[in-house]
């Protein structure tokens, strides 16, 4: 006579990034359901896309309530975007952040190396690392 086998299922507990409540939400998912959050692209697409009938638990139906009605506030705001002017003003600011960057980069390296031989140059990461452990050398003693 055989005994019969029980089935318990492979309850996880997950903390899952909610876009919408822009929070991690923490629950316990089965594993098949992890894979069907996976594929729908996440814990707020998954209960926006699950119908009603198919969620087992009360915790299920009331994410799925909250989800939802934030989703519709969400598409009832204005999005407001910037003159074409002002972002091409961004855009140069941004390149213009970005060449005074390389020149200032460019003016350490000339200073630094301004009067070295070739074999007295040392790349400045080098330097930065023995600064990191002098630093810490210092610290521990």
């Amino acid at each position: 006579m055989e005994t019969r086998r029980t089935w318990k299922p492979n309850v996880q507990e997950k903390r899952l990034f909610s876009y919408i409540l822009d929070r991690h939400v923490r629950v316990k998912v089965t594993t098949h359901a992890i894979r069907c959050i996976d594929k729908a692209g996440g814990i707020d697409e998954y209960l926006l896309k699950t119908p009603y009938h198919k969620m087992d638990t009360e915790m299920g139906i009331l994410w799925k309530a909250k989800i939802e009605k934030l989703y519709e506030e969400l598409g009832q705001k204005e999005v407001v975007f910037f003159s074409p002017e002002a972002e091409a003003k961004f855009e140069q600011d941004f390149k213009d952040l970005k060449l005074s960057e390389r020149e200032a980069q460019k003016e350490v390296r000339r200073k630094m190396y301004t009067g070295m031989s070739k074999h007295e140059r040392v790349p400045i990461s080098y330097i930065l690392a023995a600064d990191k452990l002098k630093a810490g050398s210092v610290v521990s003693n």
